[in-house]
């Protein structure tokens, strides 16, 4: 039997989610125990396909951290993003479904967590030896770090890892970093020749990053905003924005490679005044989507003037 994993591409809650539900459906089902899972990055780009376009007949099917698909191939499906549900009838598909295997609570931080509490809930499956992974999966992508040097440190080795995945994640790093998550530590992962020959080289990118970020930056109200539409950009730095205008409630980032416009959008973790906006619902006007807290769209690379529309009302409707 073959087991598909499709999960969030290029980040580390969603390598992580999937290293559980691998460890999960191995110790829950015997005839699973020795069975093949095989690893698919889900991507927000640009008329990206249906989600349900990539599983497979005939394997068991998992979603892990991306929007729903009302797919029939769809077997397990484990989501905490406030905008699963974007396509039409895909949230009333969702909430008819009687298999006992769908589950999505949008109140999570971490798609992770998330998974462990319903595994343990439900199911009866714990993992204690994988309370560190957990913990700091729920840290990084719900950003409960103490301060924005911290959130920009790749010391600690869960960081080292996250940068990687983040970064050069593609379906065949995955396929071998995901088994190592649940079966080693994650100093040994961290120190392993997949992650730490890789480090260096991002370590730079970001220092190089950080002095764009700074020579680009100004403050807009209460947002600080970043044009790097001006050369091509693969990964931008989450936090870096808040080292630089630590007084800044949120942060927009326009950003481009040659197949895409990102614009990037976040509350500050650490701000002085709580939060008026759910970004979420601000990405969805133009088709992104995320969390109250954190969100992104994506825009086809031709579409940069449309972009900065979008940034200018985006800007508009954070500081209103």
């Amino acid at each position: 039997m073959e087991v598909l994993v499709a999960h969030h591409g290029y980040c580390f809650d969603g390598a992580t989610t999937a290293a559980l539900f691998t460890r999960f459906l191995r110790e829950t089902n015997p005839a699973l125990a020795k069975a093949e899972f095989s690893y698919r990055g889900l991507l927000y780009e640009p008329n990206a396909p249906p989600p349900g376009e990539k599983l497979k007949a005939g394997a068991i099917n998992a979603i892990l951290d991306y929007r729903y698909s009302p797919s029939e191939l769809l077997t397990w499906y484990f989501d905490h993003h406030v905008s699963a549900f974007q396509e039409k009838g895909t949230e009333a598909h969702f909430r008819a479904d009687t298999s006992g295997k769908k589950f999505h609570d949008g109140t999570y931080g971490s798609c992770t967590k998330l998974l462990v509490d319903i595994a343990r809930e439900r199911f009866g499956w714990t993992a204690p030896d994988l309370d560190e992974l957990v913990t700091w999966s729920d840290i990084i992508d719900a950003a409960r770090f103490p301060d924005a040097d911290v959130a920009s440190s790749f010391d600690p080795p869960a960081m080292a890892i996250a940068a990687v995945v983040q970064e050069q994640g593609d379906d065949w790093l995955n396929s071998q970093v995901i088994p190592l998550l649940v079966s080693k530590p994650l100093a040994e992962v961290a120190a392993s020749p997949l992650i730490a020959q890789r480090l260096g080289p991002i370590k730079q990118r970001h220092e190089a990053l950080a002095k764009r970020m700074a020579d680009a930056g100004e403050q807009r109200g209460d947002v600080a905003w970043f044009d790097l539409s001006d050369a091509p950009l693969d990964t931008v730095a989450k936090f870096v924005g808040y080292k630089l205008y630590p007084y800044a409630q949120y942060s927009v980032v326009l950003s481009r490679n040659p197949k895409r416009v990102k614009i990037s959008v976040g509350f500050n973790p650490w701000a002085k005044r709580p939060r008026q906006h759910n970004i979420a619902a601000l990405c969805e006007r133009y088709g992104g989507g995320g969390h109250p807290v954190v969100g992104a769209i994506s825009m086809p690379a031709s579409d940069l003037a449309r972009a900065r529309a979008a940034v200018d009302d985006i800007i508009a409707s954070l500081n209103a």
